[in-house]
């Protein structure tokens, strides 16, 4: 599966993105849609607890014939991602399939013949490497080196990486991000998360692979999933997405060609305002970032 060296970046036309209409309810747009790829983390659950009201939203989806995928930024495989949501109360009603940016990582690994990798993140994390023939080394014997977080997240930050990242440049190795995103939101706290340290290998010269949101790869995984649920071929106009991260979410399903439900009481919920998203201010996020999405709703609620 290949995966761009590059991150995508929003449209700079220099005009203000217009802001998207406000649908406080998904029922008068699933008509429209045959297959849903629903973002995890800040849209079902906020880290901590589940959204009892977005579950109930994609149960209620699928009954009426639509196909549900979660689409996550996980670093790990999906069956980590099954028992993290029984455990938070997600019902299995919600959903049909999951794919997570770590089944990425492990396609990516495989396709690569890599055996000797340099791991950064913490412990929890290596079942993601999950094959007995990979060997966890040094920098100065990997082949390659996989991030999937900082190894203490409640008290490092990326910069304390700086000098091990300049080992692996200087070997010149590729760097894997299997969680593309910046920070994550535990509660009300904001924790940085592998994206963080791979852009920051980026900015020293270094060759980061990144999986996940917003790379083409997990899309194209995800919908074939939900073609293997419905039986069928699926054209991309009969599938949303919905998110409430602007540089993953929504810049993925634009790059992807979906449509997009922004989720405002997300990771951006300080910035908008937490219930009652400011037009102003979500007029400027997108138009910050060149995307429109095609509806904005405080949380993802039937």
């Amino acid at each position: 599966m290949a995966i761009s060296n590059e991150r995508s970046s929003g449209a700079e036309t220099g005009d203000p993105a217009p802001v998207a209409p406000s649908f406080p309810r998904f029922a008068p747009l699933a008509s429209a849609y045959d297959v849903a790829l629903c973002d995890v983390w800040g849209v079902l659950h906020d880290g901590l607890r589940a959204h009892e009201a977005a579950s109930d939203a994609l149960t209620r989806f699928r009954a009426g014939g639509g196909a549900v995928v979660l689409v996550s930024n996980a670093p790990r495989a999906s069956d980590w991602v099954v028992q993290s949501l029984d455990e938070k109360g997600v019902p299995r009603s919600a959903w049909d399939a999951i794919v997570t940016s770590g089944d990425v990582s492990r396609r990516m690994l495989a396709e690569r013949g890599v055996w000797s990798v340099h791991h950064i993140g913490p412990e929890r994390d290596l079942p993601l490497l999950g094959d007995d023939r990979l060997s966890r080394v040094g920098p100065e014997e990997a082949s390659v080196a996989v991030v999937t977080g900082l190894v203490d997240e409640d008290s490092e930050v990326p910069e304390d990486y700086r000098d091990r990242l300049l080992a692996l440049k200087a070997r010149g190795l590729p760097l894997i991000c299997a969680n593309p995103d910046l920070v994550v939101g535990v509660g009300d706290r904001q924790l940085w998360c592998a994206g963080a340290i791979a852009d920051l290998y980026q900015t020293l010269g270094g060759e980061v692979l990144f999986a996940g949101k917003p790379y083409p790869a997990i899309y194209d995984a995800a919908l074939r999933l939900a073609e293997d649920v419905l039986g069928r071929t699926m054209e991309r106009s009969r599938v949303i997405a919905i998110g409430d991260a602007v540089r993953t979410d929504l810049a993925g399903a634009t790059a992807a060609g979906l449509d997009c439900v922004f989720v405002a009481d997300g990771i951006h919920a300080e910035e908008l305002g937490r219930g009652a998203p400011d037009p102003e201010k979500l007029s400027a996020l997108f138009a910050e970032h060149g995307y429109s999405p095609v509806a904005v709703m405080p949380q993802l609620v039937w």
